[in-house]
């Protein structure tokens, strides 16, 4: 079995994420703020310390400003649906994900303006466009860190340093680089940041979050509201964060896993995790290039994006590749839109997609040969 498909979710999880999850609840899985004794205010602990971890892997000043959620997708929505009105103005990019581009499309129905800034054909965005497209009326500014499509880095540091001179704020979805790349919320001026825990971040799946500032938390109408364990005297969500825009139960074992897996990659460095998959990355390339018959869509230069390779066929069905990858040789990879559309008529792979190598830390370089033996074999016996 060899896995490529870490941009979906990461195989195999950080050492030490099942024994947490498993601790935890041999343990006692108890709820926060909802007990009055130890094994309560164990778990609470458990809960603050990991939110101190993400504050620190973020470069926030305090880990009450992170929020976890049941992933990015929820993250993403409470954060467009909390924030945006009715004549509001929104930025987005060609790259993003229908994690946000399905809720702008209710929002927009509800009187919300989006404007789309372009990418060019290798998927990099054209800054000059996005900086055209953010004036004083821009109330938002999304984007995604990185394509889950074809691995492009988008300027998160230049579109922050806009969007703080013209007065909007920015949401940035880093499901794909938290844990690879660096990212620092207050270098890059970046508001409100939406991660997921399953992918790079090494930890089990129904765990995400956002992290913000409390003022932005205050403009915001929660998404849902319920029980936090705290001021329950009163109707209304508390003011304060993480509550705000944590009403229900939390999903402990999920956190539990996310603690053990940022203590691992803090321990094996964001910079070592980056050498490495980019390394992979060059040798995946320079593989899938000594092929024929198939192109590679996104960014040439490996500075450019991340451990993640969009490969199209055009002389074949993209689908039958990806088919025969996992019925003859037991490779998994993942074909199709990848739930990014625009992402796709950017690089020109729309509307028959490609077919998807994401690769994660624990990949080898024996497997992307086997992987490069396997395509020689499809396209030789098409």
């Amino acid at each position: 079995m060899i896995y490529f498909d870490n941009g979906s979710t990461s195989h195999p999880k950080a050492p030490g994420v099942a024994d947490a999850v498993r601790d935890i609840i041999e343990r006692g899985c108890f709820n926060i703020n909802r007990g009055g004794y130890a094994g309560a205010y164990e778990v609470a602990d458990l809960v603050f310390s990991t939110r101190e971890k993400i504050a620190k892997l973020f470069d926030c000043p305090t880990g009450r400003q992170v929020v976890f959620t049941g992933g990015v997708t929820l993250a993403l929505n409470i954060a467009l649906k909390g924030l945006l009105r009715p004549g509001d103005r929104v930025v987005i990019t060609q790259m993003e994900h229908n994690a946000v581009l399905r809720p702008l499309a209710q929002l927009r129905a509800q009187g919300v303006v989006v404007d789309t800034a372009r990418c060019f054909t290798d998927g990099r965005l054209d800054l000059s466009d996005m900086e055209a497209k953010i004036t004083e009326r821009t109330r938002l500014v999304v984007m995604t860190h990185a394509s889950n499509v074809c691995g492009a880095i988008l300027p998160v540091r230049e579109v922050g340093a806009i969007c703080r001179a013209r007065g909007a704020r920015l949401l940035v979805d880093c499901a794909q680089t938290a844990g690879v790349l660096p990212i620092s919320m207050r270098r890059d001026n970046i508001d409100i940041l939406a991660f997921s825990g399953h992918k790079s971040l090494l930890a089990t799946q129904g765990i995400g979050g956002l992290v913000l500032s409390q003022e932005l938390a205050g403009e915001m109408v929660p998404l849902v509201a319920g029980g936090t364990g705290s001021y329950s005297e009163t109707a209304d969500m508390p003011a304060e964060l993480p509550d705000r825009l944590e009403a229900g139960t939390l999903n402990i074992p999920g956190i539990a896993a996310l603690s053990a897996a940022l203590d691992y990659i803090e321990e094996t460095g964001v910079e070592n995790v980056y050498a490495r998959e980019t390394a992979l990355l060059k040798h995946l390339t320079d593989s899938v290039n000594a092929v024929s018959g198939v192109r590679i869509a996104g960014p040439s230069n490996l500075a450019d994006k991340i451990a993640v390779a969009a490969l199209d066929f055009p002389d074949m069905d993209n689908a039958v590749v990806a088919a025969r990858l996992d019925e003859e040789y037991g490779i998994m990879t993942r074909c199709g839109l990848h739930c990014a559309p625009d992402a796709h008529k950017a690089l020109g792979t729309f509307p028959r997609g490609a077919v998807r190598c994401s690769l994660g830390y624990f990949n080898t370089e024996t497997e992307i040969d086997l992987f490069a033996d396997a395509l020689k074999q499809i396209v030789k016996g098409r």
